[in-house]
């Protein structure tokens, strides 16, 4: 029976809170399943809905641990993944747990998973400021989004979320997914996009330091990041300057035209110069 199926016959009912759209297309979800490299893998996903993707997920995995936030979900999941013994659903908010308690369950593990929107950005974060063991996520999200998460420096899309991402892996766009695709159809297209963890990504004496230096670069997009420095990190101008000139920054630069390395090198001297002695 396929999901649709059980959903009305469970009376199931979409609630616009979880920001649930659910996929079908088997060729699509057996597509991401591959996208992901879930062959032989401890696969986390997060946010089941109907089951759909984990099942897909579930024929490749080793194992398949699957959280949904919706208790109203239970009657049909318990019928999409019946018999299906590499499978375990958890019914809590996962922006709730604890991921190094659950990273030491775990082990070597990668995520997949079609989010819904409203959680993308602060999931994304969690893996990105906090993971230890996870190799790489492959995340369905709106189109718009994705493209931010891959956007080159001096872009309109390049932002804070795309340096952060960038200094732990490489980040791509490997199929967009047309809201038709869909049920219920959400307003906007969408695109898987895979963060790799094993790719990429490069070493900055202090992780805090990143953060607060990609923070100030994106303090204020109009001023220059001499300007963003002393306001993020009070000190006078002088010091400033000679903090850019450090990191090889010419003046009048903005922060959004700096590529994450660049910010790492800045980081790097900001750290000697400003952290270590505060």
């Amino acid at each position: 029976m396929e999901e649709k199926e059980i959903l009305r016959e469970s009376g199931f009912r979409f609630k616009k809170q979880y920001g649930q759209n659910f996929l079908s297309d088997k060729n699509l979800l057996d597509a991401i399943a591959c996208d992901a490299g879930a062959d032989g893998m401890t696969v986390l996903e997060i946010g089941a809905g109907a089951g759909a993707l984990t099942r897909a997920l579930a024929a490749r995995a080793e194992k398949v641990l699957a959280f949904e936030i919706d208790r109203g979900l239970m009657e049909v999941l318990s019928k999409t993944l019946a018999g299906l013994k590499n499978v375990e659903v958890v019914f809590r908010d996962f922006l709730k747990e604890d991921l190094g308690a659950l990273e030491k369950e775990l082990g070597s593990y990668l995520v997949c998973a079609n989010l819904p929107y409203y959680i993308t950005t602060p999931l994304l974060m969690r893996f990105v400021e906090e993971s230890q063991s996870c190799r790489s996520l492959t995340l369905m999200v709106q189109e718009e989004v994705a493209q931010r998460f891959c956007a080159k420096a001096d872009t309109p899309e390049y932002g804070a979320v795309t340096a952060a991402i960038a200094r732990r892996g490489e980040a791509k766009i490997l199929r967009k997914v047309p809201r038709e695709m869909f049920f219920p159809r959400p307003n906007v297209d969408s695109a898987v996009v895979k963060i790799d963890f094993e790719r990429g990504g490069f070493e900055v004496r202090s992780e805090k330091c990143y953060r607060e230096t990609v923070r100030c670069a994106f303090l204020s997009r109009r001023k220059t990041l001499e300007n963003n420095l002393t306001a993020a990190f009070r000190i006078d101008r002088v010091t400033a300057k000679e903090i850019l000139r450090a990191a090889e920054i010419g003046e009048g630069v903005r922060g959004e035209t700096l590529s994450p390395e660049r910010l790492g090198v800045l980081s790097d001297v900001l750290f000697d110069k400003v952290f270590k002695k505060s």
